[in-house]
Order: structure tokens, then C-alpha cells, then sequence
């Protein structure tokens, strides 16, 4: 399989003329493109370009509202209630951070959940803004089901993913976000696109057998991440993300890929706070930074030769992506060609891009 390193930029261009060509304004396009192409970068491959065909889909069949809507509806001076009028969920989940972290600067904790919403891509990013403006944040978003609650052998919650940002001072920030399964069902759908086979463990087949096989997967359940802790963890974040945000919950929200006749209402859930509310900003940092050290001086295990701190290792590829490109295997870069010669899109341009990468 070919694989082409595309350069951020360029690629960055060419996913917001994809996204303007399907009807959206240029703000939400350009959210969008960014949002992608920063998981690229961050190695979150199965969150980034690869979901512009479906985005697209989406939009050409009408199931998402092209325009840009929302209303604030309960709202206190630390919290505030959005429906997404079923808009995209990438521009809404950055809208309502950006309204969590104005609160949270304003009241010292911002408190934002979103319904009718829809895929709000890599919730790293959220909490990535949130952490580089000084905050501490949480962020979660229910999904369509593909696991079973523990012991059981239906589909009930979604990938269900969690994150957490905290700022730090001279050391990088710490910004971590997990599936609350063993994977991300979208890294199985692009196996699945790359007719690729995933390795065991991630998902059972519909029969309860273990497969290698991402047909078999996505059609069977994916398993949660440490059994019965997972399962908890999935619970909670379904509850802030769906009942607690009015939003859909487990089985009654619409899925991403098969469902085109019904929006999704996926749910949204940020708790931001300032992270100077018990100690000043500068002590608070200073204190981060010292446990980062310590954290990288505990002694190793055999065969260990670094220990890693929450999301340094897509911290060092995203430099990487940023100074050598980022890779694109040959399927996603026909699917992007596919689409932009479908809507109208320069194709010629852009076959420039490809032939412009350098090949790995």
C-alpha cells in the first residue's frame, strides 16, 4: 500500500474547498479542516481526513444542518445548556469550549452540555484549547453503541470517549483522551476502508467470537477497555454526555455511517475550570512541572527505555507530522480526489498536492 506525506498546510486548503463545495460557510469549513488535520497530525488518523466522505455524505442527503445554528437555552453565570439545531459537531464542540472557558474565566468554572449535536471528532482539541488558556478541563461525548454493558451480549453504549487537559509551565501540557473501548470504532472503520485486519482483542464478533476481521467487528461489538472499569467509565460518560445534556443516549442515537434517514443527537458534555482557583497560576505550573520531572525520573521497568506522560507520544509525532508531513495512505487520497471531483472541487489542483508528497 502506497502512503503519500502531505504537507499541513496544503492539505489544510484543500479540506476546506472540499467542505465550502458541500455548502458550507467558510468559518465552519475552515473549523472543520483544521479539527481533521490536527488528529492527522496527532497520529488520530481514524479521526482526521478520512471522515471527510462521511461528513459529506451526511451533508449531501441533507441529515445534517449545513448552517451554523444553535440556542442557549437554561443558562447560569457557570453554566449553559446548547441545542445544536443538529449543525456539525466539530464547529458546535468548539463553540461550546470556547463559552466553557469564558465562564470558567469569569466564575472560575464553566459548565457546558450540548443536545442535537452530532461526531464532534478528537476531543483532544477541546481540551487542548482549554488547557492553552490556562484552564483544567473534562470533556466528554456519548456515540452511537457498538459495545455492551459488562456481562452482556447487546449493543447498549457507545466508544463513549473521555478526555482531561491541564496546563503546565515550562513542560508541555498534559492532554489525554481515550475510548472508553478498547479502540476507537473509527480506527476499525479504517481498517475496514484500508482492507486492513485488527488485531485481537478489539472487537467480537456478533456470535461472541474473537476476529481479526473489521466487517466481522463492526458488525459484532466492540469490547471495553479493562472489562468492567471501562464499563464505568462508559456509564458515566453517557450519562453527562446524553441524560444529563438531554441529548440521545446508547441505542437511540443515530449512527454516523448507517443511519441516513434521522440526526444523531449526540451529546457534548465540558467542565472547565480556572487553575488558579486554590493556588496561584505560577505555584500551580511550577508544581506541574516538578511532577512531569519526577514522573520521567521513577525508575524503569525491564525493557522500558522511557516513560511516557499523557499524550506526550502524539505531542512528538504532531512535531514530526508538522516538519516531514503527514501520511496518507492511497485510499484516503483517492477518496479526497473522489469528492472534490464530485463537487466540483479542482481535482487537477490537488492531484498536484499528490503527486507533490513524497512517498514512505
Amino acid at each position: 500500500m502506497t502512503t503519500i506525506r502531505m504537507d499541513k498546510a496544503r492539505l489544510t486548503e484543500w479540506v476546506i474547498e472540499i467542505f465550502t463545495a458541500a455548502g458550507m460557510d467558510g468559518e465552519q469549513a475552515t473549523t472543520i479542516a483544521d479539527h481533521l488535520v490536527l488528529a492527522n497530525l496527532r497520529g488520530v488518523d481514524s479521526h482526521g481526513v478520512s471522515k471527510v466522505d462521511i461528513y459529506t455524505k451526511r451533508l449531501e442527503k441533507g441529515i445534517v444542518n449545513k448552517e451554523f445554528q444553535y440556542k442557549r437555552l437554561r443558562e447560569t453565570p457557570v453554566s449553559v445548556q446548547i441545542d445544536g439545531c443538529n449543525s456539525m459537531g466539530i464547529p458546535l464542540a468548539t463553540m461550546g469550549i470556547q463559552l466553557a472557558v469564558e465562564k470558567a474565566k469569569q466564575s472560575g468554572v464553566g459548565i457546558v452540555g450540548i443536545k442535537r449535536s452530532n461526531h464532534a471528532g478528537m476531543l483532544a482539541a477541546y481540551t487542548s484549547y482549554a488547557a492553552d488558556q490556562d484552564c483544567i478541563a473534562l470533556a466528554t461525548t456519548n456515540a452511537p453503541s457498538s459495545m455492551a454493558p459488562w456481562g452482556g451480549r447487546e449493543i447498549f453504549f457507545g466508544t463513549n470517549p473521555i478526555s482531561y487537559g491541564i496546563p503546565a509551565g515550562e513542560q508541555f501540557n498534559i492532554i489525554f483522551d481515550m475510548a472508553t473501548t478498547v479502540v476507537a470504532k473509527g480506527k476499525i472503520v479504517l481498517a475496514q476502508q484500508e482492507n486492513k485486519k485488527i488485531p485481537l482483542g478489539w472487537a467480537i464478533t456478533k456470535d461472541g467470537r474473537e476476529t481479526t476481521d473489521p466487517n466481522e467487528a463492526l458488525e459484532g461489538l466492540i469490547l471495553p477497555s479493562g472489562g468492567p472499569k471501562g464499563y464505568g467509565i462508559a456509564f458515566l460518560v453517557e450519562v453527562l454526555s446524553g441524560l444529563f445534556t438531554g441529548a440521545a443516549y446508547g441505542p437511540y442515537i443515530g449512527s454516523l455511517f448507517d443511519d441516513f434517514e434521522s440526526e444523531q443527537n449526540v451529546g457534548q458534555f465540558f467542565f472547565v475550570m480556572r487553575a488558579d482557583l486554590f493556588e496561584d497560576l505560577s505555584q500551580f505550573k511550577q508544581r506541574m512541572d516538578l511532577i512531569i520531572e519526577e514522573i520521567r525520573q521513577v525508575k524503569k521497568m525491564e525493557g522500558v527505555e522511557r516513560i511516557y506522560l499523557p499524550g506526550e507520544i502524539q505531542l512528538e509525532l504532531e512535531q514530526t507530522r508538522e516538519a516531514e508531513g503527514i501520511p496518507l495512505t492511497s485510499e484516503v487520497m483517492d477518496d479526497l480526489l473522489s469528492i472534490s471531483k464530485k463537487y466540483g472541487v479542482s481535482t487537477e489542483k490537488f492531484r498536484e498536492i499528490f503527486k507533490g508528497g513524497t512517498v514512505i
